[in-house]
């Protein structure tokens, strides 16, 4: 899969830089150096924590969550601009870190930025896909900012830096501010645990163990 991006990189024309759309932990810990970044807003996809993770933000048995890239509606993030001689050194790291199992969909999407239009790659999650979580209630948000912690910290952790990421570049989420006011709310309230929850219709955690994040 990194091959066939890499091609559709190549065919961009002669010598092209590599565009990457960040929407979540890009934005604040892209792990590369980018040469340009702008403000850019993709047509068709919005950011969304609705992405199971059981490794980087929680565990199989109190699995976290991440964001995603899902079809529909509009998102505003960055494009960031990686010069075209680093690419292909650059892009190894880059898949091992977003793609270290094939959960996400890389795709080409048209980023509109202020000085124009840019092809950008840029990682999304079918509704398909397994580790896509369905609609979760709030309460279910609530457990998950309460207990799920994983190799990187906790899904509550890395949700905030995504808010204050996006504030501080003046983008405005409000679906996001509106999800972490439940972890307010739940430390205000006891939280039950060993309760048995619903995956979204999708099943237990065992059964994805092939595609663990």
């Amino acid at each position: 899969m990194m091959a066939d991006t890499l091609a559709a990189w190549r065919s961009l024309g002669p010598r092209p830089d590599l565009w990457i759309f960040g929407y979540a932990s890009l934005m604040w810990r892209p792990e590369f150096e980018a040469a340009e970044i702008r403000p850019a807003r993709v047509h068709g996809h919005h950011r969304s924590l609705q992405m199971w993770s059981r490794v980087n933000r929680g565990t199989p048995e109190r699995p976290g969550l991440v964001f995603a890239l899902v079809r529909g509606g509009s998102v505003q993030g960055l494009a960031l601009r990686v010069p075209h001689q680093e690419v292909e050194t650059l892009m190894p790291a880059l898949w091992a870190r977003e793609m270290p199992n094939p959960v996400y969909d890389p795709r080409w999407l048209p980023c509109q930025t202020a000085q124009g239009m840019v092809p950008a790659l840029a990682f999304t999650l079918s509704r398909r896909s397994p580790n896509f979580t369905g609609t979760l209630s709030d309460e279910r948000y609530r457990d998950v900012f309460t207990h799920s912690v994983g190799r990187y910290g906790s899904t509550a952790d890395y949700a905030r830096q995504t808010l204050h990421s996006l504030r501080a570049h003046g983008i405005e989420d409000r679906a996001l501010a509106r999800l972490l006011q439940l972890q307010a709310q739940g430390k205000r309230k006891k939280i039950p645990t060993g309760e048995s929850w619903d995956f979204g219709g999708l099943g237990t955690p065992e059964r994805y163990g092939k595609v663990l994040i």
